[in-house]
Protein backbone atom coordinates (compact mmCIF):
# COMPACT_ATOMS: atom_id res chain seq x y z
CA UNK A 1 0.00 0.00 0.00
CA UNK A 2 1.44 3.32 -0.95
CA UNK A 3 0.40 7.07 -0.45
CA UNK A 4 2.05 9.67 -2.58
CA UNK A 5 1.63 13.63 -2.84
CA UNK A 6 3.68 15.97 -4.77
CA UNK A 7 3.76 20.23 -5.06
CA UNK A 8 6.14 22.29 -6.80
CA UNK A 9 8.32 24.98 -4.92
CA UNK A 10 9.66 27.98 -5.70
CA UNK A 11 13.04 27.28 -4.08
CA UNK A 12 16.16 25.27 -5.00
CA UNK A 13 16.56 21.86 -4.43
CA UNK A 14 18.97 22.30 -1.68
CA UNK A 15 17.57 24.82 0.38
CA UNK A 16 14.84 22.23 0.70
CA UNK A 17 17.29 19.01 1.79
CA UNK A 18 18.79 22.00 4.34
CA UNK A 19 15.18 22.14 5.63
CA UNK A 20 14.98 18.29 5.76
CA UNK A 21 18.71 17.75 7.15
CA UNK A 22 17.52 19.47 10.53
CA UNK A 23 15.61 16.44 11.65
CA UNK A 24 14.83 18.19 14.94
CA UNK A 25 12.52 20.62 13.53
CA UNK A 26 10.59 18.11 11.88
CA UNK A 27 7.59 19.34 13.73
CA UNK A 28 7.83 23.02 12.44
CA UNK A 29 6.77 22.17 8.92
CA UNK A 30 4.96 18.23 9.49
CA UNK A 31 2.01 19.07 11.34
CA UNK A 32 1.71 15.00 12.26
CA UNK A 33 5.07 14.97 13.63
CA UNK A 34 5.91 15.88 17.33
CA UNK A 35 9.47 15.24 17.97
CA UNK A 36 12.06 13.91 15.91
CA UNK A 37 15.80 13.04 16.50
CA UNK A 38 18.79 11.23 15.02
CA UNK A 39 22.03 10.20 16.43
CA UNK A 40 24.64 11.29 14.41
CA UNK A 41 25.05 12.91 11.42
CA UNK A 42 22.03 13.19 8.52
CA UNK A 43 23.58 10.29 6.70
CA UNK A 44 22.44 6.24 6.00
CA UNK A 45 22.91 4.06 8.68
CA UNK A 46 21.94 6.70 11.29
CA UNK A 47 19.19 6.08 13.81
CA UNK A 48 16.53 7.88 15.60
CA UNK A 49 13.00 8.37 16.73
CA UNK A 50 9.63 9.45 15.50
CA UNK A 51 6.93 11.22 17.41
CA UNK A 52 3.67 11.18 16.01
CA UNK A 53 1.22 13.91 17.22
CA UNK A 54 -0.58 10.52 17.27
CA UNK A 55 0.58 7.59 18.37
CA UNK A 56 4.06 6.57 19.96
CA UNK A 57 7.16 6.79 19.24
CA UNK A 58 9.03 4.87 16.94
CA UNK A 59 12.08 3.80 15.77
CA UNK A 60 13.37 5.41 12.44
CA UNK A 61 16.75 4.77 9.88
CA UNK A 62 17.94 6.71 7.53
CA UNK A 63 18.28 4.53 4.45
CA UNK A 64 19.06 6.69 1.48
CA UNK A 65 20.65 9.86 0.97
CA UNK A 66 21.52 11.77 -1.97
CA UNK A 67 22.08 15.83 -1.22
CA UNK A 68 19.74 17.86 -3.13
CA UNK A 69 17.94 14.82 -4.27
CA UNK A 70 16.30 12.55 -2.26
CA UNK A 71 16.42 10.46 1.26
CA UNK A 72 14.65 7.88 2.69
CA UNK A 73 13.88 6.69 6.33
CA UNK A 74 12.45 3.40 7.32
CA UNK A 75 10.00 2.82 10.41
CA UNK A 76 9.57 -0.75 11.93
CA UNK A 77 7.49 -2.24 14.59
CA UNK A 78 6.91 -6.03 15.05
CA UNK A 79 4.85 -6.87 11.52
CA UNK A 80 4.73 -3.30 10.34
CA UNK A 81 6.78 -1.21 7.85
CA UNK A 82 6.88 2.22 6.49
CA UNK A 83 9.05 3.42 4.37
CA UNK A 84 8.85 7.67 4.17
CA UNK A 85 10.48 8.76 0.55
CA UNK A 86 11.66 12.21 0.16
CA UNK A 87 12.20 13.03 -3.31
CA UNK A 88 13.19 16.40 -5.13
CA UNK A 89 13.19 17.31 -8.87
CA UNK A 90 15.04 20.47 -9.46
CA UNK A 91 14.06 22.82 -13.12
CA UNK A 92 13.82 26.08 -14.01
CA UNK A 93 13.10 28.33 -10.86
CA UNK A 94 11.43 25.74 -9.18
CA UNK A 95 11.85 22.62 -7.67
CA UNK A 96 9.13 19.65 -7.84
CA UNK A 97 8.71 17.78 -4.43
CA UNK A 98 7.49 14.07 -3.87
CA UNK A 99 6.67 12.59 -0.21
CA UNK A 100 5.65 8.84 -0.52
CA UNK A 101 5.01 6.93 2.43
CA UNK A 102 5.06 2.70 1.10
CA UNK A 103 3.11 0.55 4.10
CA UNK A 104 3.95 -3.79 4.00
CA UNK A 105 3.78 -6.19 6.87
CA UNK A 106 1.09 -8.42 8.01
CA UNK A 107 -0.38 -4.78 10.14
CA UNK A 108 -0.54 -3.61 6.88
CA UNK A 109 -3.68 -4.83 6.42
CA UNK A 110 -5.31 -3.23 9.64
CA UNK A 111 -3.09 -0.27 9.35
CA UNK A 112 -2.41 0.59 6.18
CA UNK A 113 -6.33 1.76 5.45
CA UNK A 114 -6.40 4.07 8.14
CA UNK A 115 -2.96 5.84 7.84
CA UNK A 116 -3.50 5.72 4.02
CA UNK A 117 -6.72 7.93 4.93
CA UNK A 118 -4.65 9.89 7.35
CA UNK A 119 -1.88 10.76 5.16
CA UNK A 120 -3.91 11.24 2.15
CA UNK A 121 -5.33 14.50 4.41
CA UNK A 122 -2.26 15.37 6.11
CA UNK A 123 0.65 15.60 3.24
CA UNK A 124 -0.81 18.23 1.29
CA UNK A 125 -0.45 20.10 4.79
CA UNK A 126 2.61 19.10 5.31
CA UNK A 127 4.07 19.69 1.88
CA UNK A 128 2.06 23.37 1.66
CA UNK A 129 3.70 24.12 4.62
CA UNK A 130 7.12 22.78 3.90
CA UNK A 131 6.84 25.12 0.29
CA UNK A 132 6.12 28.27 2.80
CA UNK A 133 9.25 27.83 4.93
CA UNK A 134 11.69 27.11 1.75
CA UNK A 135 10.28 30.05 -0.21
CA UNK A 136 10.55 32.30 2.89
CA UNK A 137 14.08 31.36 2.99
CA UNK A 138 14.69 31.06 -0.45
CA UNK A 139 13.43 34.89 -0.80
CA UNK A 140 15.66 35.96 2.74
CA UNK A 141 18.31 34.48 0.86
CA UNK A 142 18.21 36.45 -2.05
CA UNK A 143 16.82 39.44 -1.59
CA UNK A 144 15.71 41.32 -4.85
CA UNK A 145 17.72 44.35 -5.91
CA UNK A 146 16.88 47.65 -6.89
CA UNK A 147 19.43 48.26 -8.99
CA UNK A 148 21.28 45.22 -10.28
CA UNK A 149 24.57 46.13 -11.54
CA UNK A 150 25.21 46.18 -15.24
CA UNK A 151 27.68 43.90 -16.89
CA UNK A 152 31.30 45.71 -17.79
CA UNK A 153 30.38 48.30 -14.87
CA UNK A 154 32.02 48.89 -11.42
CA UNK A 155 29.66 49.98 -8.95
CA UNK A 156 30.93 52.36 -6.77
CA UNK A 157 29.57 54.01 -3.18
CA UNK A 158 29.35 57.15 -2.13
CA UNK A 159 29.29 58.15 1.00
CA UNK A 160 27.28 61.32 1.77
CA UNK A 161 30.03 62.22 4.92
CA UNK A 162 33.05 61.87 2.71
Amino acid sequence: MQVEHRITVSAPAESIFRIYQDVKNWHTWDPDTKQASLEGPFAVGSKGRLTPTKGNAVPMVVTKVEPGRCFTVESKIPLFRMVFEHELAQSAGSTEVVHRVTFSGLLSLVLGPMLSKQLNTGLPVTLGKLKALAEARSAANNPPTLFPPRSGFVQQIVRADA
